[in-house]
């Protein structure tokens, strides 16, 4: 089992950055591969990044986002720039124990969520 807990959200000007955090505890001494998502109101969950030999984005966030992790600190950071209002949603972290090559971009590939963040971004 692990735990995930995201941070770094906030209310941001179009063009601006937000850092968002997500701590894991738990069982970290597995490998995972670890996701972001996120779901405006209405909306399904969307895929937004992913990281594990490698990293992958959705097209829409292609050179404005980044993943990165940090193991020894078990967390994963999801840099936010140029923002835009259409990046407005609750973002989520997420975890699964698998380590494989691939995007593992649909939610039904993870185990493990935390509880949101809000990102607001105003025009």
């Amino acid at each position: 089992q692990v735990q995930l807990v995201e941070s770094g959200g906030g209310l941001v000007q179009a063009g601006g950055s937000l850092r968002l955090s997500c701590a894991a505890s738990g069982r970290t001494s597995t490998r995972y591969t670890m996701g972001w998502f996120r779901q405006a109101p209405g909306k399904e969950r969307d895929f937004v990044a992913a990281i594990n030999y490698n990293t992958y984005y959705t097209d829409s966030v292609k050179g404005r986002f980044t993943i990165s992790r940090d193991n020894a600190k078990n967390t994963v950071v999801l840099q936010m720039n140029s923002l835009k209002p259409e990046d407005t949603a609750v973002y989520y972290c997420a975890a699964v124990a698998r380590y494989s090559r691939g995007s593992y971009s649909s939610s039904g590939d993870y185990d493990y969520w935390g509880p949101g963040t809000q990102v607001t971004v105003s025009s």
